[in-house]
């Protein structure tokens, strides 16, 4: 897969010189809704014997129509991440915007002009949701009056789960809830961050259960603070383990939130290790304990839990 980088505008000699099948959408999560419409036009390339691109955006359109800042926004999937999901999907081109202002403010034609038509799509498929400017003007039932018959329009209906929409909303409101199973299902993959294994207090170890504290990014949006089942990929392998995120309150308040993940019979050094960690099962939420002693408890009941969830 070719990543290409626009920074609007862009020259013609970024974009490759032959016809595409280009897939639109933000694709945050890359969940199954989003994977439907990436595979409808994967199928649509084969059948025209072109490449398939996709297009998407380096930061959520809110960062400059809402003037939010970025840090505050927390995403399912990082641009990395995304980028895993697409090749793994079999998207030939991804064309990665920066949405900026001058972006933002393209004139629905001259999105479709410079950014359809200029990257060479034969079709254009996207969801039945997209827009591409201000919603009354610029959705999927008003593509037809800017395309002029260039290329053809595909519109992927939504996909539901027990009656109701696959959305990156509702996988948000499942995460707040700790609902990882149910996370899983409309993702159709085990939600996991990527993050660096960085020296933390080492408190961990005095308990019995050391840790890998794990850094990540700020615009990592993270499951609800509590202890999960969970798996770390080190390397090329991935291992069992028990994951934590809270802010340890038994030795503190106001401490900084924290991911940290004990590794079930494992004793190796891996700081500075590029991490992936799964959370596959919430077991309990966080509990602020009188002690050590307490928490010590707590954590052989959570372990023995974690081992019994695997074997299962």
């Amino acid at each position: 897969m070719k990543i290409i980088q626009i920074h609007h505008p862009y020259t013609k000699k970024q974009i490759p010189d032959e016809p595409v099948v280009l897939v639109l959408g933000f694709f945050d999560g890359v969940h199954r809704g989003h994977q439907k419409v990436i595979l409808a036009g994967k199928e649509l390339a084969q059948q025209k014997g072109v490449k398939l691109a996709v297009m998407t955006f380096n930061q959520h359109p809110s960062v400059v129509f809402k003037k939010q800042e970025g840090e505050n926004l927390k995403y399912l999937t990082t641009l990395e991440q995304k980028e895993y999901h697409m090749e793994h999907l079999g998207v030939d081109y991804l064309y990665e915007i920066e949405f900026t202002s001058n972006f933002a403010h393209l004139k629905p034609q001259d999105f479709v002009d410079q950014y359809i038509v200029g990257l060479h799509a034969i079709a254009a498929v996207s969801g039945f949701d997209y827009t591409y400017g201000p919603k009354d003007i610029a959705d999927v039932a008003h593509l037809p009056q800017y395309a002029k018959d260039r290329f053809e329009i595909v519109t992927i209906p939504k996909e539901t789960l027990t009656g109701e929409k696959i959305s990156s909303t509702r996988i948000r409101d499942l995460l707040d809830e700790g609902n990882m199973e149910e996370v899983a299902k409309l993702l159709g993959y085990i939600y996991e961050i990527e993050g660096t294994v960085v020296h933390g207090d080492a408190r961990g170890r005095t308990l019995g259960y050391p840790t890998a504290n794990i850094r990540f990014k700020n615009s990592v949006r993270l499951p609800m603070e509590g202890v999960y089942v969970s798996e770390i990929k080190v390397a090329d392998k991935w291992y069992q383990a028990m994951g934590s995120i809270g802010h340890n309150d038994t030795f503190g308040e106001g401490r900084k939130l924290t991911v940290e993940v004990f590794i079930l019979d494992f004793n190796k050094d891996i700081y500075g290790e590029t991490v992936r960690v799964r959370f596959n099962h919430l077991i309990r939420k966080q509990v602020k304990f009188a002690g050590a002693e307490g928490l010590i408890k707590q954590l052989n009941q959570d372990e023995e839990d974690t081992r019994d969830y695997f074997n299962k």
